[in-house]
């Protein structure tokens, strides 16, 4: 069996908003910025799912029954530069549709005052890396600073696959076209395996977009893998047939959930999940008969004897 191995015993973290939290895979400082949730309908959004399994899981259920879902971004502070992975849903808020059920509330804007609290200005940021182009990734791309008026990261390189970039500029409902035009002249298209910063890998994932990507981050023989939304819930580490609603393509997204899994399972191996609830960071562990919950710090990995787990989001 596969699980998420949370950094405290608390599953009341499992439903809860998120906090800004950091961690160091070796000399880099890697942190959460928060931006803000979204509710997620759980057998909506993971359509495999079914009411009895949420029945007998509500530990992973906010209060109104929705999946917690957390926000923002991935800070990644190196020796030789500063990444941001992902940039947010924006200073925006929506209440809960009725019209559009696989949602509830969403709210978004505290990214810029995450930054502010870990030490960091927007001006500090050299590489803008994405995962992919859906909404709540791009937020912060156009929308303006409020100290300044202008787009926070205007000034930074540019990151994402060719696949995502052509996409994302060719779907209707993608990201906006004001987006597209600030990123284009800082853009840069990273091949699969690429090394675009020293210690930080792209590594080609699609199925939830047509080119979603996820990140390594090695040093002093740790790593920590930013998956992104290859899985939007910690059951998913779990399940990883169980596909999200708005992939695109299934069939390759439950491809790139099994492969990122072999890699997450790898001696020192720390995962990232963005819209993983206050659970940011955490290890898979392989259990015959279960799962614990510990520490986030790198050990070695546990062996089992049985097999190895609102936008467009």
């Amino acid at each position: 069996m596969n699980s998420i191995d949370d950094i405290t015993p608390n599953q009341a973290r499992l439903r809860s908003t998120p906090k800004s939290r950091s961690v160091h895979i070796g000399d880099i400082r890697v942190s959460y910025v928060h931006d803000g949730w979204i509710q997620l309908h759980p057998t909506l959004w993971l359509p495999n799912s079914s009411t009895d399994y949420w029945a007998d899981h509500p530990q992973y259920l906010d209060d109104d029954g929705y999946l917690r879902a957390g926000m923002g971004g991935l800070l990644v502070e190196t020796p030789t530069g500063t990444v941001l992975i992902d940039a947010g849903f924006g200073p925006r808020q929506m209440t809960a549709d009725p019209d559009t059920p696989r949602f509830g509330a969403i709210t978004g804007g505290s990214f810029l005052d995450s930054l502010t609290a870990l030490g960091v200005r927007p001006a500090q940021i050299d590489v803008l890396a994405f995962t992919h182009l859906h909404l709540d990734h791009i937020g912060w791309v156009s929308a303006p600073d409020p100290t300044t008026g202008q787009p926070p990261f205007a000034h930074a390189r540019v990151v994402m696959t060719a696949a995502e970039w052509d996409h994302g500029t060719s779907d209707e409902h993608g990201p906006f076209e004001e987006t597209m035009k600030a990123l284009e002249p800082r853009l840069e298209l990273v091949s699969d395996g690429s090394e675009f910063s020293p210690g930080i890998t792209l590594r080609s994932a699609p199925g939830h977009s047509a080119g979603h990507a996820v990140y390594e981050i090695a040093s002093n023989g740790q790593r920590l893998i930013a998956f992104g939304d290859l899985f939007h819930s910690p059951v998913q580490i779990a399940k990883p047939h169980w596909p999200a609603q708005p992939d695109i393509d299934t069939e390759r997204s439950t491809q790139s959930r099994h492969a990122i899994l072999q890699r997450l399972t790898q001696d020192n191996t720390l995962g990232f999940g963005i819209h993983f609830a206050d659970v940011t960071f955490g290890r898979v562990v392989v259990r015959e008969h279960g799962c614990a919950v510990g520490s986030p710090s790198l050990p070695t990995r546990h062996r089992a004897r049985g097999k190895g787990p609102p936008p467009n989001k």
